[in-house]
């Protein structure tokens, strides 16, 4: 008897990754049905009569210790599977051999809503009640599947396991393979009497309402996840999560930046030269803003923690408010003549205006450096 080791062409502490791996490389070369060679068939057995040994662990200590070896009597012995065959030339045969019937039940679809907000409802939180279009579990069966009072039957096609088996040719000769049951679909069981109102599904489409809660300080964009409100699978299989998409409308008053609100205000050209408190109805009330003396327009006054609601941390952004000097139109006769007496008294009855430097970006300012300007 030849040494099952030299057969392989391994050593005798081969691991098993190496023992299928020499197997599968002798395999592939000696099968009668891949070479001409009329040796081939000989060897073919000695090295499948080898793999056998070797590739179980109680056959190959038992060849270790010089004793008999169950089933090794040449070819395809007992305990040699199809499997090990395909697992030389595929890398994996008889891969779902075994596995048993797929379930019906499975986990259902995550489901994404958009929801309209305020700023208000954005910047500070609050609750929404909506109404969800999803499945549900079916309230005729409760996701059996079936017409009350019925219920699955067996498979007669593949008496439950959820595949057959079947002879097709190949390079080997004839093969079994192994398909899903195109009777029960590979479910093991078929429905003698499916439900009339979700047609065997175990859930059917219908529209719930849903209260959900706004957190504080949402922006457009923002994702909340509501655990288990999405889809129920099908027969009744667990519901997959709710994702609720926040789009925040615009305001007609305050713009946001992050967590801070941003508004213009508008200022009478004497408030903003002699200052003045002036008030501002914000989202949440109405604040103060104080106008310095001499103010101009397009400065900004700055309200701590009058902005939004920080989303994950403690805290608000600010309120920019950004002052617009106004000018007055249609004066009567005295508010002009008080006018001019101040223009008088400010040297300013024919003032010389005086140039501002225009605004220059950063690629013009590059451009007149290189050029020497």
């Amino acid at each position: 008897m030849s040494d099952y080791y030299d057969v392989l062409g391994v050593s005798r502490d081969a691991s098993a990754e190496d023992i299928k791996r020499a197997y599968r490389k002798l395999a592939r070369k000696l099968h009668p049905d891949v070479t001409d060679d009329p040796e081939a068939g000989d060897r073919f057995k000695e090295v499948s009569q080898a793999y056998e040994t070797l590739s179980n662990p109680d056959k190959r200590a038992a060849y270790d210790r010089g004793g008999s070896v169950p089933g090794a009597a040449g070819g395809f012995g007992a305990g040699f599977g199809f499997s090990d065959i395909m697992d030389a030339f595929f890398g994996q045969g008889g891969a779902g051999r075994g596995a048993g019937p797929a379930s019906r039940t499975q986990r259902g679809q995550d489901a994404l809503i958009r929801v309209d907000v305020d700023l208000a409802e954005a910047a500070f939180g609050g609750e929404r009640s909506i109404q969800v279009d999803t499945a549900v579990l079916c309230p005729t069966c409760k996701g059996t599947c079936c017409q009350p009072g019925t219920s699955p039957e067996t498979c007669d096609i593949c008496h439950g396991q959820g595949s057959v088996q079947r002879v097709v040719r190949s390079l080997l000769g004839q093969v079994m393979t192994t398909a899903p049951c195109p009777t029960c679909h590979g479910f093991g069981t078929v429905l003698p009497s499916p439900c009339l109102e979700c047609s065997g599904e175990g859930r059917v489409r219908a529209r719930r309402p849903l209260t959900i809660r706004i957190p504080a300080g949402v922006d457009t964009g923002t994702r909340i996840q509501l655990a288990s409100q999405g889809e129920v699978g099908p027969a009744g299989g667990p519901p997959g999560d709710l994702y609720v998409e926040i789009h925040e409308r615009p305001h007609p008053v305050f713009h946001r930046s992050g967590d801070d609100l941003l508004c213009t205000l508008q200022v009478p050209m004497t408030a903003a030269a002699l200052g003045a408190t002036i008030p501002l109805e914000t989202l949440d009330g109405e604040v103060d803003v104080d106008v310095r003396p001499g103010a101009q327009a397009g400065e900004t006054v700055t309200l701590k923690q009058r902005g939004a609601e920080h989303l994950r941390a403690q805290g608000r952004g600010d309120l920019l408010v950004t002052l617009e000097v106004t000018t007055p139109r249609d004066l009567d006769d005295e508010q002009e003549e008080l006018l001019r007496r101040l223009a008088e008294l400010r040297g300013e009855v024919r003032p010389a205006g005086k140039l501002s430097p225009a605004h220059q970006g950063v690629f013009s300012k590059l451009r007149d450096r290189f050029s020497g300007r």
